[in-house]
């Protein structure tokens, strides 16, 4: 997984991008202008950028023209804007941008255009190894055999399948013990829903109860959700923001 710096002056749009891309695996970074941009930049390790190009301090332009001239445009950059015009898209390429993304932006536009970003950045290193790899031709795990540290670790963004030493069968296995060993909390649904209510509140509340319910089922997976909800999933971030729905899934950091 990887750093991804969101730069935008609009609170929502940084709020949405974080929960889009915090609920992907990666650690989100955000800032309001191109100062707290350029802090965050200089402090943290930064794989890809997300910029946007009209902003009250600096446009994103220009800081793009700051980085690139100073020798800091090390990481992919993506500048996304709402009212640019074609000779500013271009103008922004030009100087270094990999991608452009018009507002609103489309959700599979959005994944699809980090991921080729992030693929042709430096490809992130796992920092967690097994202290002792099992060898290929190792039996299956036994009922009381504990799994291996780094497996554990697997789920916090990494993927098992790439940890070297072991076999197809033994990770999923051992990932099937995994999950069967952990307790997931599970959410009571709220009170019924009183007839007093007006017609409005009536329907909020059975929203926010029927979401909630399914985050409890899928166990957080915004992915799922919209899938069983049948909903589009940038609809859906928006839906449980409106209703008041905790996500205390989301992995971004501010």
């Amino acid at each position: 997984m990887a750093n991804i710096l969101v730069v935008d002056d609009e609170i929502g749009i940084r709020e949405l991008l974080s929960e889009i891309l915090g609920d992907e695996g990666h650690t989100i970074w955000l800032a309001q202008n191109a100062s707290e941009a350029r802090a965050l930049r200089k402090q943290e390790p930064v794989d890809l950028v997300l910029l946007d190009i009209w902003m009250p301090d600096t446009d994103g332009v220009t800081l793009l023209k700051e980085w690139a001239s100073q020798g800091q445009l090390t990481m992919p950059v993506i500048m996304m804007s709402g009212h640019a015009t074609i000779d500013t898209a271009v103008e922004a390429t030009r100087i270094g941008a990999l991608d452009f993304l018009e507002k609103p932006i489309a959700l599979q536009k959005l994944l699809k255009s980090v991921e080729q970003g992030l693929s042709r950045g430096k490809a992130p290193q796992m920092k967690m190894l097994p202290p002792t790899p099992r060898p290929l031709s190792a039996p299956p795990l036994g009922p009381h055999e504990p799994l291996p540290a780094a497996l554990t670790t697997a789920s916090n963004g990494q993927h098992a399948a790439t940890l070297p030493g072991f076999t197809a069968s033994y990770i999923a296995q051992a990932q099937e013990e995994l999950t069967s060993a952990l307790v997931v909390p599970t959410q009571t649904p709220r009170a019924s829903i009183t007839l007093e209510l007006p017609l409005r509140d009536a329907r909020d509340e059975f929203e926010r109860i029927y979401f909630e319910y399914h985050l409890a089922q899928e166990n957080g997976s915004m992915t799922r959700v919209a899938e069983k909800t049948g909903l589009e999933r940038t609809h859906l971030y928006r839906k449980l923001k409106q209703l008041g729905v905790d996500l205390s899934k989301s992995k971004s950091r501010q």
